[in-house]
């Protein structure tokens, strides 16, 4: 006779917390290490970082049920498995208080959520509940197609911290391991990020140069715009600032741009069978990629399909899971190399991974613009622009202009702070950078969670390594590229030229319609 099986009944978490409110909880006990009011700076193990102080160090408060952000069934960049989250409250902190979206409008919402896409929530999620969405199976089919060239960038932050997938120590730079592991997994092609960040520089560069001297109509303090999440931020918050934004595209947008232009009339492949692939530290870039803004090579290619100039974005996590599944030794790969044609970048390209590092390379490369001359020895180690400051400023003499102030900035909350001052015409700066993610893309909600969350010794140490790798360059300057020089010669034909506007510049629209913002809220 069978055994008659057991009647489990599955415990979810929703039916748990039923269960105790409906038990008397006088006397009950119910701690959880870690959670609670947090720790003084002064006393939390892990640093005096932006990051909550109670994941620093050991403690013990009562439980708390805290809630959660909400999240779409269609963002592009993050999903949440309800069975694991645990309803603490941690996303909201990270949301709401370093990243200043979440509560910082009415409900109710009147059109979709409100998300930047930045996963930040991802790094303070504790029990991995909220990840990037997966896009590693359409890459692995695409990649068993003959009929379909994949192409692949790889962005400069993913360098110094995709071996930590791997066992290696924080912050050691794996770039000649990452391209031969491209290689193994079968794309086609393999160009480096860096590239079309040199590319960046030449035309923002270009743009504040044209700014600063009164030529463009548009105006200062320019602010950069090769962060996703922090522009989206701007859409949202402050439309009447959308002008001061850079009409240059990111890095990744430029470079999927050109892979299904320059590229494939280079190579004589047709644009419509390329897919371009990007490994990124950042989960803002899948949202980024469906931008219908970012669709400038199938406008180029006037008898294309519109197709998106970037069709696939990965993060660090998904790339090193498809290593993994492939079973590549990562540790024992001999270094492999970029192709060519756009493959070659400078330090100032690498450094665009750390917060401070697009304001120190485009000051070297403006310098040189309005100078006509080489940017002394001081612009290749700009320390007031470096460091895990969330707010850095810095005051640059550029003969013929005078001081150049600029500031740097990184976490949303503080880039609130900055653009209040911006509208309210107490800017005394030209030029801003702005990373949504504190630290920069280093510490993008695609990267690694070591030591999860890490203290600011992990963020440092990725940040040094992409600066030693800007040291260790024999070219520091974008405009020195000897590829950059080629494509404007045989393609682009200069900086802000009608094509390069075409295919490497956009602009973007308000969202403010989608909610009541706190100014009008108070009103």
């Amino acid at each position: 006779m069978a055994r008659k099986k057991e009647n489990v009944r599955r415990v979810s978490r929703r039916s748990f917390l039923k269960f105790l409110g409906g038990a008397s909880l006088a006397g009950a006990s119910l701690n959880l290490v870690g959670w609670g009011k947090p720790l003084t700076a002064d006393k939390a193990a892990g640093g005096n970082g932006w990051l909550p102080t109670q994941y620093n160090i050991p403690g013990s408060w009562p439980t708390l049920v805290r809630g959660r952000v909400p999240i779409e069934v269609t963002n592009p960049s993050i999903v949440r498995d309800s069975q694991k989250c645990i309803l603490c409250g941690q996303c909201i902190e990270v949301c709401k208080n370093v990243q200043s979206v979440f509560g910082h409008y009415s409900l109710p919402l009147i059109e979709g959520i409100v998300c930047v896409n930045c996963g930040q929530c991802i790094h303070l999620c504790p029990s991995g509940a909220i990840s990037e969405v997966d896009d590693t199976e359409r890459v692995l089919k695409a990649l068993a197609d003959p009929d379909v060239h994949v192409v692949v960038q790889t962005a400069p932050a993913t360098r110094v911290a995709l071996g930590e997938e791997f066992g290696l120590p924080v912050g050691t730079n794996v770039q000649g391991k990452q391209v031969a592991a491209l290689r193994k997994l079968g794309f086609d092609a393999i160009f480096d990020t860096n590239f079309t960040a040199d590319l960046t520089i030449m035309e923002e560069g270009t743009e504040l140069v044209k700014r600063v001297k009164g030529e463009l109509k548009k105006p200062l303090p320019q602010l950069t715009s090769c962060c996703p999440g922090w522009v989206k931020f701007v859409e949202y918050f402050y439309p009447d600032l959308l002008e001061n934004l850079s009409s240059a595209k990111s890095p990744q947008q430029m470079e999927g741009a050109l892979i299904k232009t320059y590229y494939a009339k280079a190579n004589k492949i047709d644009p419509e069978k390329i897919l371009s692939v990007s490994i990124m530290p950042c989960i803002a870039k899948k949202f980024e990629c469906k931008r219908p803004e970012m669709v400038s090579a199938s406008k180029e290619e006037k008898d294309s399909n519109i197709t998106p100039d970037v069709d696939i974005v990965l993060t660090t996590r998904e790339l090193a899971r498809m290593i993994k599944k492939a079973g590549i030794d990562f540790n024992a790969l001999p270094d492999g190399q970029y192709d060519r044609l756009m493959g070659d970048s400078t330090g100032a390209a690498v450094i665009f991974g750390a917060t401070g590092g697009v304001m120190e390379a485009a000051i070297r490369s403006a310098y040189y613009l309005i100078t006509g001359q080489q940017p002394p020895l001081t612009l290749w180690d700009l320390q007031p622009v470096r460091g895990l400051l969330g707010v850095k400023e810095a005051a640059v003499n550029i003969p013929g202009i005078g001081d150049l102030k600029v500031a740097v900035v990184s976490g949303l909350a503080n880039a609130r702070k900055i653009m209040d001052q911006v509208r309210a015409k107490k800017s005394p700066w030209a030029f801003i950078e702005v990373m949504a993610c504190p630290s920069g893309c280093q510490y993008g909600g695609g990267q690694p969670r070591a030591s999860a969350p890490p203290s600011d010794d992990i963020r440092a140490k990725r940040s040094a390594a992409l600066y030693q790798s800007d040291s260790n360059n024999q070219l520091r300057n974008s405009h020195d590229n000897p590829e950059i020089a080629q494509i404007y010669k045989d393609f682009l034909g200069k900086p802000m030229s009608e094509l390069a506007e075409t295919l490497l510049h956009t602009e973007y629209k308000s969202r403010a319609k989608q909610f009541i913002g706190e100014k009008e809220k108070s009103s």
